[in-house]
């Protein structure tokens, strides 16, 4: 009977790293991020509702992404919250519609890892 246990137990061991990984999820492209970012743009200087409510559209299934930092999904969410139409299309709400769409580029891009540069020897 132990013995038995012992085998269920091992065989859940073994089996639960792999039914417990996530499928890989890509990075959103550079172009991907530009898009959000120039329609926030639309949105900020036209004030209408098709230009707001495609920085939305962008920008909302980049929220679920496993792999982008919480920085990048606080941008997004601040650009979905300001993405929307004003009565009066004043500097202020533009400005804090482009300020915060100029954010993505340096807050969701993919890290680049550097590599080290090989130490040179000296005689």
């Amino acid at each position: 009977m132990t013995s038995k246990f012992t085998r269920v137990l091992l065989l859940l061991a073994i089996a639960s790293p792999a039914m417990a990984a996530e499928p890989y999820e890509p990075w959103p492209s550079k172009d991907q991020l530009h898009s959000i970012e120039q329609a926030a743009y639309a949105c900020s200087r036209d004030n209408a509702t098709e230009a707001c409510a495609r920085v939305r559209q962008l920008a909302d299934p980049l929220m679920d992404h496993s792999r982008l930092p919480g920085l990048c999904k606080d941008v997004l969410w601040t650009l979905m919250d300001q993405a929307k139409v004003a009565n009066t299309n004043d500097f202020r709400r533009k400005d804090s519609i482009t300020t915060t769409a100029r954010r993505i580029p340096k807050v969701c891009a993919e890290p680049v890892i550097k590599k080290e540069k090989p130490k040179s020897r000296q005689a």
